[in-house]
């Protein structure tokens, strides 16, 4: 049969490659900026929109979406037109992907320093970006599957696989996980509330990890180390098994997040033994990889594209190895809340994604532009430096977890706790971040060589779609052939692959989500929990704007330790009414659940403003503008009204009320502020510059009344009604 000429489009993949290299060093630098606040927590004093709380969000945003999103986009472009021997089916659909991606991007780098916040980790992002964010991934997954349908090979290749997986299974996570109702253009409350929007979100969260930051790269690593080794995949058969198992298994591990917490015992269980699941395709697929690499070891010992890949595959098979090991209830007790899992997290982020992606950079743009590499010596130069990185980031981090863990735990022979300050350990841990923030500095370094490397690369050179010709694809016949395993038969239908593929993830979201949210005893009901006031929804949503969850969590677990530290052990019951849920994933600071009562008010005035006037030592940035802010609550009948649509028990005339009660509310902390003298306050001289003002029209009061609210509804004795 003759063979048809066409071409490759080249340019769409050279944007994404360019967009990857500019974000990657966005985020590293934003990176490197919030790790030297625990160096310098006040060097950015002041500047609201550089504050830790939200700059934090900022960062995994622009490294998960940004950096590892656009590397993804732009080795599935190339690879997938060479794989299928077509042209991606429309260049218009392509182009919208790009800049729709881009849009995206920088409204998140927009929104979230300005506070926009719905405050789900690695879903941050308000209700309109959010349908912008589906919008785009429907085009591109048209586009893929598209391409798919118009190939000119009989079978799909894994790599293949894997793409049409993340494509299918990521618009399902971040659909279901954003679904909210909004109250604002800028404001929106999810749709779940509490113990539900933890189960869902972790398994958003968890499998955000799974589909968009393994099993894609896992499609780049099916495909460049091959190529770049110039050897064939070690194993088709482990390839299927890897495949199949990994995207069954990975979807129920959520909840693994969520051990000790108030999330339902058979939820956690489900979590825990599926995580144990998962160490086997895992290592499968590292397996594979590695072993792609056998008789190629000179190669690889003078090739620095081919040693990136193996430290990735390797950092690939440690956190997969490490993840599983964590959801076991003993090693979770210690590492939850702690700097390990920030160790375990950056494992894969900057050894498997990030050297995956610069390995690919390194192989692919010079084949782009028609060109060598304009220095090895610079690539093998940068590969040891991030490699460093690596190592002086992680190795610091895990040391820090189980120092943290360790003192957290321990009690005195009389059994008061031997750390009775959460100060204690912070002072403790400092070194280590240190050192952190050294090697990511290592990290970036390595970076800005790639950059200088690809630029010399491309200097004088285009980018010209590459001529291509296969032989049109004959008609698939329906039925499986003699001698043709389901398997090759299953691979000539790629739609169908693709729906089994979607359902094989889906099963086991369903399976723990809808027991979930429909089973009412799996949160039995405490009726002293009482909705937020106005001024505490106020207060709460500033909580939400500065990120205080990045550093706080809400959720006590039945540890003697924390129960001796925090108060008693957190309820589902006691989070009916949070939407969304804040329960937090790292300690930097204290637990702040039973916080209500503990301290007056006063004590909560000073420290937003300058918390080292109240803790000695304390790291946490000062937080001016909240003090010197006005409080905007026009919105606040618009909030609860969305609220009350979603479940929490305002009445008509609570609304109708609101704005007269949030006032009441107010001027009662603020006299309770000048009966305690705040107007003699150092601090309120200097942030009013000795004006009197009305602190009752100011945004601290309404975080202080949601500060003293949390964890007041419900005494030790807590009244559980009938379902």
């Amino acid at each position: 049969m003759e063979k048809q000429k066409f071409y490759y489009d080249d340019k769409v993949t050279k944007l994404f490659a360019w967009a990857t290299v500019v974000w990657g060093i966005t985020a590293f630098t934003i990176g490197l900026m919030v790790a030297y606040l625990y160096w310098f927590p006040h060097y950015m004093d002041g500047i609201s929109w550089l504050s830790y709380g939200r700059l934090r969000p900022l960062h995994t945003n622009a490294a998960i979406f940004a950096f590892v999103g656009n590397g993804i986009f732009a080795g599935v472009y190339y690879s997938t037109q060479r794989l299928l021997k077509t042209r991606m089916a429309s260049d218009l659909l392509s182009r919208i992907h790009f800049w729709g991606w881009q849009l995206i991007i920088l409204l998140a780098a927009i929104t979230l320093p300005l506070g926009l916040n719905s405050s789900k980790e690695y879903a941050e992002l308000e209700w309109p970006i959010d349908i912008l964010v589906a919008l785009v991934w429907v085009v591109f997954t048209i586009n893929l599957i598209w391409t798919v349908v118009k190939r000119r090979v009989r079978h799909i290749y894994v790599a293949v696989w894997f793409y049409l997986s993340t494509a299918v299974t990521i618009a399902m996570l971040y659909v279901f996980n954003n679904l909210e109702l909004p109250a604002t253009l800028t404001k929106s409350y999810s749709l779940y509330s509490g113990v539900e929007d933890a189960v869902v979100q972790w398994w958003y969260g968890h499998n955000a990890v799974a589909f968009f930051l393994t099993t894609p790269i896992l499609g780049l690593m099916y495909y460049f180390v091959p190529k770049a080794a110039n050897r064939p995949i070690y194993s088709y058969r482990l390839s299927i098994i890897h495949f199949w198992t990994l995207i069954f298994i990975y979807i129920w591990a959520g909840p693994h997040h969520l051990l000790y917490s108030a999330v339902p015992e058979w939820a956690q269980m489900l979590g825990t033994i599926f995580s144990l699941m998962l160490i086997f395709p895992s290592w499968g697929g590292m397996i594979n990889g590695l072993l792609t690499l056998r008789g190629a070891w000179d190669k690889v010992r003078e090739d620095p594209i081919l040693k990136m890949f193996v430290v990735a595959i390797t950092s690939y098979g440690m956190s997969t190895f490490e993840g599983p090991m964590l959801s076991f209830k003993s090693l979770n007790a210690i590492a939850h809340f702690t700097d390990w899992i920030v160790a375990h997290v950056h494992v894969g982020t900057l050894g498997w994604n990030g050297f995956i992606i610069m390995g690919m950079l390194y192989w692919m743009v010079p084949r782009l532009y028609k060109t060598k590499l304009y220095s090895v010596k610079l690539a093998n130069q940068h590969f040891w430096i991030g490699t460093l990185g690596i190592i002086l980031y992680v190795v610091p981090m895990y040391i820090s977890g189980w120092t943290q863990a360790l003192m957290w735990k321990q009690f005195n022979p009389d059994g008061t706790l031997k750390y009775g300050e959460f100060m204690d350990t912070v002072t403790e841990i400092l070194p280590f971040h240190y050192i952190r923030a050294i090697g990511g500095t290592f990290y970036l370094i390595g970076g800005l060589l790639l950059v200088y490397n690809l630029l010399k690369t491309v200097k004088g050179h285009t980018v010209e779609d590459t001529e291509a010709e296969a032989a049109p694809l004959k008609p698939i016949p329906a039925a499986r052939q003699s001698g043709e395993d389901f398997h090759n038969w299953l691979e000539r239908r790629g739609v169908l692959f693709t729906v089994l593929s979607l359902i094989a993830t889906a099963i086991g979201g369903a399976v723990e989500i809808i027991p979930t949210i429909f089973i009412d005893s799996n949160i039995p009901k405490i009726t002293a929990v009482k909705p937020y006031t106005p001024l505490e929804v106020e207060g709460r949503d500033i909580y939400i704007r500065e990120g205080c969850n990045n550093c706080h969590s809400q959720m006590i677990r039945p540890f003697r330790s924390e129960v001796e530290r925090y108060g008693p052990y957190s309820k589902a019951g006691e989070y009916v009414y949070d939407h969304p849920f804040l329960w937090g994933s790292k300690r930097t600071g204290p637990d702040l659940f039973r916080e209500g009562g503990k301290r007056p008010n006063l004590w909560h005035f000073n420290h937003i403003y300058k918390p080292s006037s109240m803790m000695y030592g304390s790291i946490m940035p000062n937080y001016q503008w909240i003090v010197k802010n006005d409080l905007d609550a026009s919105d606040i009948q618009a909030k609860m009204k969305t609220l009350k649509a979603l479940g929490v028990a305002y009445t008509d005339e609570d609304i109708a009320n609101a704005p007269k009660a949030l006032e009441k509310q107010a001027q009662a902390i603020a006299e309770d502020l000048k009966a305690n003298a705040v107007e003699k306050s150092p601090i309120y001289k200097q942030a009013y510059k000795g004006q009197k003002v009305d602190l009752s029209k100011k945004e601290i009061v309404a975080l202080i009344a949601y500060l003293q609210r949390l964890g007041t509804d419900t005494t030790k004795k807590v009244e559980t009604a009938k379902n």
